[in-house]
C-alpha cells in the first residue's frame, strides 16, 4: 500500500504549477468541475489561462521511508490519510478537498477502514450500501470510498467556500452536522505533513485590498462597538456558521493564544472545548492576538478547537488560523473581531468597521 500512496503522490506532484506576480498573487486550484479557488490581491492582474494546478507549489510525497505516526494518527490511520490525498491528487479535487475529505474520514472511522458500523455503514467514510454507495466489498476499498465521495463533494455548488463542516454535511447527510469541523486542525496537519501543501487548504475567497487587508470572516455585524447597552464592548460580533475559517486580517506576528472562560459561579474555569453561556460565562474563550506593523493588534475570540496558530508565528493577510465556534462569553456562533491601535488594552480599542472600512477591507459583506 506504502509504495503505491507513495507513488501516486510524486506524479500527481510532478504537474505541479503555481502563479506568483509579485505582491499582487493569485493562486488558482482548479479541479473536475469544481470552479476555481482564488486568494487574490484586490488589484492583481488577470492570471493567464494556461496556467492552473490541483496541487500547490511545495508540496511532495511523504518520507520514501514509509509512512509513520503524525501527532496523535497511528501509522495506519496516516497511511489511510494518504490513500484519501492521493485520490483527492489524482482526481484533479483541489487542496481544500483534502482536507475535508480526510476530516469528515476522521469523523466517521477514525481513519480506520472498518468492515461495518452503524447500521450498514462501511469502510472510512462509513458509506452505506443501502444508500447507493457500492457494494460491501468496493466501500471497503478505500480507494473506491475515497473516489466516491470526492465524486460526490464536486457537485456540491460552491463547496470551496463553505466551512468544512458544511461541506463535508451536504456529502455525508450525518446525523451530528457539527460533528466534522473539530477535526479541521488535525486533517490540515496530516494533509500538510504528507504533502508539504500549506496553501490552498483554508475556505476560498479571500481577497486582499491594496493596503494589504482582509477581512476575518464574511458576516453580518451583530453587536457593535461600545454600543448603550454594552460600553464595554471592545469589538464587534460577526455573525458566522459554527466551524467558518477565521483568517488573519492582515501580515503579522501571533502574540497570544489563549483560553479565556470563567465560570462566573464559582470564579474557576470554564473551559473553551465546550460552548459558553451569555450569563454563566466571561472571556473571550479560545482567541489569537496578532502584532501588525505600525503598533496595531487585532483580536479573534470564541474560536471552536484550539486555534491553529501559534505564538510567534508570522501570518499573512487571509491565512487561516482557526474556525468559528461559541467558546466563553457568548450566546451562539459568531467572531468577536477587535482592532487595537497601540497595544492588547482596552484603552486602545477602535471600532473596527470604521477602521476595516479605512484599510480597503469592510465588514459586513
Amino acid at each position: 500500500m506504502t509504495t503505491r500512496v507513495l507513488s501516486w503522490i510524486a506524479i500527481a506532484v510532478a504537474g505541479t504549477i503555481l502563479l506568483c506576480s509579485g505582491l499582487a498573487t493569485t493562486l488558482i486550484f482548479g479541479g473536475a468541475g469544481s470552479g476555481t479557488c482564488a486568494t487574490a490581491a484586490s488589484a492583481a492582474p488577470a492570471a493567464s489561462s494556461a496556467a492552473s494546478a490541483a496541487a500547490p507549489t511545495g508540496a511532495h510525497s511523504p518520507n520514501p521511508g514509509g509512512i509513520g505516526p503524525i501527532g496523535r494518527w497511528n501509522a495506519e490511520q496516516v497511511g489511510n490519510a494518504a490513500i484519501i490525498v492521493t485520490v483527492g491528487m489524482r482526481l484533479g479535487v483541489p487542496p481544500r478537498g483534502w482536507v475535508i475529505a480526510v476530516a469528515t474520514a476522521m469523523q466517521e472511522s477514525s481513519l480506520i477502514n472498518t468492515l461495518g458500523g452503524d447500521q450498514d455503514s462501511i469502510g472510512l467514510f462509513q458509506q452505506r450500501p443501502s444508500q447507493g454507495w457500492g457494494t460491501p466489498a468496493q466501500l471497503h476499498d478505500p480507494d473506491y470510498a475515497a473516489s466516491k465521495f470526492y465524486e460526490k463533494l464536486l457537485t456540491v455548488d460552491g463547496w470551496q467556500a463553505m466551512p468544512l463542516t458544511e461541506a463535508a454535511q451536504k456529502v455525508q447527510r450525518s446525523a451530528y452536522p457539527d460533528a466534522y469541523a473539530k477535526w479541521e486542525p488535525d486533517a490540515t496537519q496530516l494533509v500538510t505533513a504528507l504533502t508539504g501543501a500549506s496553501v490552498g487548504l483554508g475556505m476560498c475567497g479571500v481577497t486582499v485590498s491594496a493596503e494589504g487587508w482582509t477581512q476575518p470572516v464574511h458576516g453580518k455585524v451583530g453587536s457593535g462597538f461600545r454600543t448603550p447597552d454594552r460600553p464595554t464592548h471592545d469589538g464587534v460580533d460577526l455573525i458566522v456558521p459554527k466551524g467558518t475559517p477565521i483568517h488573519a486580517a492582515s501580515a503579522g506576528t501571533v502574540s497570544r493564544v489563549r483560553c479565556n472562560a470563567i465560570d462566573v459561579r464559582t470564579g474557576g474555569d470554564w473551559g473553551c472545548d465546550r460552548d459558553g453561556d451569555p450569563n454563566l460565562t466571561r472571556g473571550c474563550g479560545w482567541y489569537v492576538d496578532i502584532d501588525h506593523p505600525g503598533g496595531i493588534v487585532t483580536r479573534y475570540c470564541h474560536q471552536l478547537v484550539e486555534p491553529y496558530v501559534h505564538v510567534g508565528q508570522h501570518v499573512n493577510a487571509g491565512d487561516v488560523i482557526g474556525i468559528s465556534g461559541s467558546s466563553g462569553h457568548s450566546s451562539g456562533p459568531h467572531v468577536h473581531y477587535e482592532v487595537h491601535l497601540g497595544d492588547h488594552t482596552s484603552a486602545t480599542a477602535v471600532d473596527p468597521v470604521t477602521f476595516m472600512a479605512s484599510v480597503g477591507a469592510p465588514l459586513d459583506q
